[in-house]
């Protein structure tokens, strides 16, 4: 039979380990609290940035689409300006 005087283990994902009581500290040794942090403007900022370059270094960039527009734009002006000089 069961140990009843056993407790029920915590739910924090891995079985076994407890959450932190509140006078524990959390990642980044802000104090622990069940509320994630949200992050700042800046941080935000700085993350997507470091994403984009480890993605650009990966080989995975693309033309943005204003660059592919203003390549259109010019082309489109070169030629109206050939047919209307000859």
């Amino acid at each position: 039979m069961a140990d009843s005087s056993r407790e029920p283990e915590a739910r924090t994902g891995e079985p076994g380990v407890d959450p932190p009581t509140a006078g524990q500290q959390g990642p980044g040794g802000q104090p622990w609290s069940p509320f994630p942090k949200s992050e700042t403007w800046l941080e935000r900022r700085r993350t997507r940035i470091a994403k984009e370059i480890a993605r650009n270094r990966r080989g995975e960039y693309t033309v943005p689409t204003w660059v592919l527009a203003a390549a259109l734009g010019l082309i489109l002006t070169a030629w109206a300006v050939l047919i209307i000089v000859s």
